[in-house]
């Protein structure tokens, strides 16, 4: 049985205060009204209201939250002869308008005959689509002799098995057989990194940011609203950042570098290295290894020379580090951590706001916090890369690079060429 809401008396006595003498008798009352149906409901009040007299209809609707409009009915219900309603139902038979299709049977079948010849769908399901609007279905309706109002085209095409739809992202590309392998690959990789309490960094790059006056997505609270440049024209922004994301998975902490230039490779490598020189290898004191989590595809991919040629010499050479490195199977880029675990907080904490300066956009990215205790760190990088760099064979053939045995063009592991003397 559903939970009985009583209703809390509002007249001015008892919120005067507790002790009203009253105040239990309106409890009772609306003990008694919540045990009632609708139309015993509004009797009772009407029945309570000629007691009280004149203002009694103000005060039994205080008293048990109905309408006045509602105590008055009662009354007039009170009035009428009861004994003609009927006692097996609450509401009287009859009332509102006669369903459209009653009144004009034919109108199902011509809307049918409208909407067929432009209904799509899933021949393997029973969804159905219409590619036409209500209204135009409507006008065409009136066209053939049959007025319907556009809500009166959604409720017949409801029940014809029509309904609203959105789109959903869902595919992503082309099945990939080695796809769970992968996935399976990756998270004993990462169990096995932080067993051995190893840094583990996911990487990857955001969305590219207009830095000027310009519309961002999202809502925020705030006595007025922002006034924007009506269209995001590159011409007038100051900037267009590329904040590139990494993210320690073991710490829980992030850091963006925010460049103006093009995400290439190279950049993609050098965010890695610099990371590591300013925070890694100060929060993982005297390792040899990394792991690094990055997409199939973009600057970071697994098929860009550059990229292996970066980590080899800023970061594996320099650092005298193993970098590992897993990539997430093509179109399965959701399930890297600094998508979920470092994006979507950033883009929750800065939505509905204009990102009108880079102190603005890097103050949001460093004041980035989670229930989880997420911190970020940020940095801006005006640095220039140039697009199209190519790395020969022989560069490629130079490189310290081990590919793993399971789905080796993603997997690999680049070792330092020289042995590396700490400091």
């Amino acid at each position: 049985m559903a939970d009985i809401v009583v209703h809390p008396c509002q007249c001015p006595d008892c919120i005067s205060g507790p002790d009203h003498p009253d105040r239990e008798v309106h409890h009772q009352m609306n003990l008694l009204c919540s045990r009632l149906d609708e139309q015993q409901r509004r009797w009772f009040a009407a029945l309570e209201s000629k007691k009280v007299g004149h203002g009694g209809d103000v005060l039994l609707s205080r008293i048990l939250g109905l309408h006045v409009d509602t105590i008055r009915r009662g009354r007039e219900e009170l009035d009428a002869d009861l004994a003609d309603r009927p006692s097996d139902r609450i509401r009287t038979p009859g009332a509102g308008r006669p369903r459209l299709k009653k009144k004009d049977p034919e109108i199902v079948e011509t809307l049918k005959d409208l909407v067929d010849p432009v209904t799509g769908g899933d021949p393997r399901s029973e969804a159905k689509y219409v590619r036409r609007s209500l209204q135009a279905l409507s006008d065409e309706l009136g066209a053939l002799g049959h007025d319907a109002c556009p809500t009166s085209v959604a409720e017949l095409l409801r029940e014809l098995d029509y309904h609203l739809y959105v789109n959903v992202k869902r595919f992503t590309g082309p099945y990939h057989p080695d796809r769970d392998k992968q996935f399976r690959y990756i998270e004993a990789t990462v169990a096995a990194f932080r067993a051995a309490g190893l840094p583990i960094l996911s990487v990857d790059a955001k969305k590219k940011e207009l830095v000027g006056n310009f519309a961002n997505a999202g809502a925020t609270w705030r006595a007025e609203g922002d006034e924007v440049n009506a269209h995001d024209f590159l011409s007038d922004a100051l900037y267009r950042a590329a904040p590139y994301g990494l993210y320690d998975v073991l710490a829980n902490k992030g850091h963006v570098l925010v460049s103006t230039s093009a995400n290439t490779p190279q950049f993609a490598g050098e965010a890695v290295a610099r990371w590591w020189s300013r925070v890694g290898c100060h929060r993982h004191r005297e390792v040899g290894e990394l792991l690094v989590l990055a997409d199939a595809g973009g600057s970071n991919g697994y098929r860009p020379r550059l990229w292996k040629r970066c980590l080899q010499e800023l970061v594996a050479d320099r650092y005298g580090l193993d970098v590992t490195v897993c990539h997430y199977p093509t179109g399965a880029s959701k399930w890297n951590p600094v998508e979920h675990r470092l994006f979507g907080p950033i883009s929750v904490n800065w939505a509905g706001v204009p990102l009108r300066t880079p102190a603005v956009l890097l103050g949001f990215l460093r004041g980035t916090t989670t229930a989880t205790g997420l911190v970020v760190t940020a940095e801006w990088w005006e640095r220039k890369y140039e697009k199209g760099v190519s790395v020969s064979d022989a560069e490629m053939a130079a490189l310290n690079i081990e590919h793993h045995d399971t789905c080796p063009p993603w997997n690999y592991t680049i070792k330092p060429r020289h042995t590396h003397q700490w400091n």
